[in-house]
């Protein structure tokens, strides 16, 4: 009996082993599974390199930027256009009273043989354009006597005078108009020399 209990333990401990063995090898056939999908998976998405992510990223960066650069600049000139607009209409605006005083003084010269009145609608007429000139901030630039500057003066002569010095504007031909330190129009002039 003590025979048959120790084949009986034998059988079960065996069976046991055999189970134990059959149970291993089934968990070293899914940890071997297992490897192989994280292979295949490793395989099928290579590595990603810190340095390629970082560049995809800069050239992200960059496109955005363009982008907004571009946007910025048609903002810009479609602003231009319309501040030009605007400061055209504005001085436009100034100079067409004067044209209307023109067309006046246009008609009344072919109406009658006033001298007097047209002389003194072309006087308002030229008072108007000072007004205009003085509401642009336009000011005539000042010549006649003054020391030749090739800044604001043209020289178109020279003159002989021994009276003044020389490099002294003695003649305008046309004036010169500036807006605050641009010059617009330069003085054309005749400077004097004295050689």
């Amino acid at each position: 009996m003590q025979d048959n209990e120790m084949k009986e333990k034998q059988a079960e401990q065996e069976a046991a082993e055999a189970k134990a063995a059959e149970q291993e090898t089934a968990e070293v056939t899914e940890a071997e599974k297992a490897e192989d999908a994280k292979n295949a998976e490793e395989a099928a998405e290579p590595e990603v390199d810190p340095r390629d992510a970082k560049i995809e990223e800069l050239q992200n960066r960059l496109l955005r930027l363009q982008a907004d650069f571009e946007n910025f600049r048609r903002r810009t000139n479609i602003e231009k256009e319309q501040l030009s607009t605007f400061v055209t209409a504005n001085v436009v605006g100034k100079f067409l009273k004067v044209l209307d005083n023109f067309e006046r003084a246009e008609a009344s010269v072919e109406k009658g043989d006033n001298v007097d009145a047209v002389v003194d609608g072309m006087k308002k007429i030229r008072r108007q354009f000072e007004d205009a000139f003085k509401d642009l901030k336009v000011e005539e630039i000042e010549a006649q006597n003054a020391k030749f500057d090739p800044n604001i003066h043209e020289a178109v002569m020279r003159g002989h005078n021994p009276e003044l010095d020389d490099e002294i504007v003695d003649m305008v031909f046309e004036k010169g108009y500036k807006l605050g330190d641009k010059v617009i129009r330069h003085s054309k002039v005749r400077v004097n020399t004295n050689e």
